[in-house]
This record gives structure tokens, sequence and C-alpha cells, in this order.
């Protein structure tokens, strides 16, 4: 098998993971996150979202966080935005690059936007152009590219139905996630081949949630397909609304664990990724979901032989 000499990951703990927390973590103590992560060699981190406080209470800060940040030159510090008052929020607040999300699925996002897929992407033109014009970079996310709670499978055309509303919209950046943990790696891998070599333009980013225990293998299956980019969340923070209880986004220390055993350069120190995860652990007060925090490295286990003893017996 091929698989890419780098890949890039995106920590995404900041947004997707805290976004689910009973413990709101103060402005400060995120920032310190994002400065650490910064620090371990993240180059591109999700610091929030430019929602309204009561949509989101735990992410309400972010614009604080972001003045916050000490490192901000030093890695890609992207939000995610709902509608055109995030967007004006973000460009308030000095960021840089915005992400809009849509879901592949028309249950899902009517669901959650009351609007169709296509309606959606249409609405976002005056978001694109707003940000465009303040000189911020702007990428898009699909939802549910992998598996619908409502709908079940979700097909390759449904997916590029909506990867051309964003080209249109003049988008060149999009990221296919598994919102609810449902993908598999032979579906991951067909469906990230016929985008990688039908859209070479597109820089992909790929999103798995580990729900279902599935995320380090469809990573693999995507990296035999041609990707090279995915987000993680530090301790494996974040959860399903559809499935109570499980796991979240995949952590990102296991990530690097598994990239770093393959000869993958991620540019991540992982020791310090752990630290980070052990620090998160800590301050959202029950267990996450890391392998590395469980079990610890591979390397760990290997420890240096004693030395054999050599008995000298007297005749």
């Amino acid at each position: 098998m091929k698989y890419p000499n780098e890949v890039i990951i995106a920590e995404v703990g900041p947004r997707d993971g805290l976004q689910n927390e009973k413990t709101i973590l103060s402005a400060e103590a995120k920032a310190k996150l994002i400065d650490q992560a910064i620090e371990a060699g993240f180059k591109v981190i999700e610091i929030g979202s430019m929602v309204h406080s009561k949509a989101i209470p735990a992410l309400a800060d972010t614009a604080e966080v972001f003045k916050l940040i000490k490192n901000k030159d030093k890695a890609e510090l992207r939000v995610l935005v709902p509608n055109l008052k995030g967007t004006e929020r973000a460009i308030a607040a000095g960021i840089k690059k915005v992400k809009l999300t849509v879901s592949a699925s028309e249950s899902h996002n009517i669901s959650n936007f009351n609007r169709t897929p296509k309606q959606t992407v249409e609405g976002f033109k005056e978001c694109y152009d707003l940000a465009h014009q303040n000189g911020l970079e702007v990428s898009g996310a699909i939802a549910t590219s992998f598996g619908c709670p409502f709908e079940g499978e979700i097909s390759i055309e449904q997916i590029e139905q909506v990867v051309k509303a964003f080209i249109d919209l003049g988008i060149r950046e999009i990221s296919l996630s598994d919102t609810t943990g449902m993908g598999n790696p032979k579906e991951v891998y067909t469906k990230c081949q016929y985008f990688k070599e039908n859209y070479p333009e597109i820089t992909w980013n790929i999103h798995f949630h580990n729900t279902r225990g599935m995320a380090l293998a469809n990573i693999v299956a995507a990296m035999e397909a041609g990707m090279s980019r995915f987000d993680g969340a530090f301790g494996g923070l974040g959860g399903c609304p559809y499935a109570p209880g499980a796991s979240g986004n995949v952590a990102s220390e296991d990530i690097i664990h598994m990239l770093h055993l393959m000869g993958i350069n991620t540019g991540i120190d992982l020791d310090k990724s752990i630290e980070i995860a052990k620090e998160v652990k800590m301050l959202v007060g029950h267990d996450v979901d890391s392998y590395m925090l469980k079990a610890g490295k591979v390397s760990d286990l290997i420890k240096e032989r004693p030395k054999k003893q050599i008995k000298i017996c007297n005749a």
C-alpha cells in the first residue's frame, strides 16, 4: 500500500470537543490549551464557533479565546460560522479563516437548519462574499458524508451535489465528515478515492468520529485513497446525540501515535500531545476516549532487558 510521507492533523478539540462538555472551561483555559497545541506542532486548529451564546454556551467566548492566544501567527486558526452574523463576529474578532458546514443528508440538514442542503449552501453566498471581501479564507464541511441516522447510507451523488455547490460558491477546501461515526473502511476508501481523483483542485480534509471504534481504520483507508489531512480532538472529546455515551472525535494523540509507528511524519510532538490530553481530562473532570492515556505508547512496553545473572559454582 502507498501511504503519504506526511499528514496534516487539525486539532478540533477546542470546538468540536469542548462544545459537548457539561463543564464549561474559561477562555483562559481554552487559550492555554490552544497555545500548548501550537507548541506541540499542530499547524491547524479549530478554536471555536461564532454562534449565539444561547445556541452553544460552551463556545460563547470564542472571540475572547482568540484574543488570549499568544502564538496566533504560528498556526492556522479557524472558526465555524453558521450564518452571516457569525461571519461578522469572526471579522470583528480579527480571525482569518472561517468554515461553513452543511449536511449531505437532506433529512439531517432539514432537522438542523430547516432547509435542504442546496438551500443552505445558496444561503452561504453572503457569508462567503463578506468573508472574501475582508480577506478571510473560507472552507466548507459536509456533515453525514459517511452515513445519516435518519437516511442510512449516503451516496456519492448526494455528497457531490454539495461539493459542486461549494465549488460554485468559490470554496476550494472541503471536509468530508463522519458526523455520527457510521463510516467503514471500504466505504471510506471508495468515496475518498472518487473525490480525490475527480476533484484534484480541492484541498480535502477528512473528519472521523470514533463512535463505533472504526476511526483509525478509516483514516488508513482514506490514506490509501490519497487523502493526507485529518481532524482529531485532544483526548477524543466529543460525542454523538444519536448514540449517548459513545466516543466522540478520534483522539489526536492516537492518530499521531499510529502515523509515527507507520513512519509517516506529522510534525507534532507525540509526548506533548499526550500531556495536553492529560490536562484536558483533568479540566473536564471525567475519563476520556484516548488509547494513549489508557494504554500508553507501544514504545512504553519496550524496556531494557535485565542482564542475565551468571552463577559461578565452585567445585
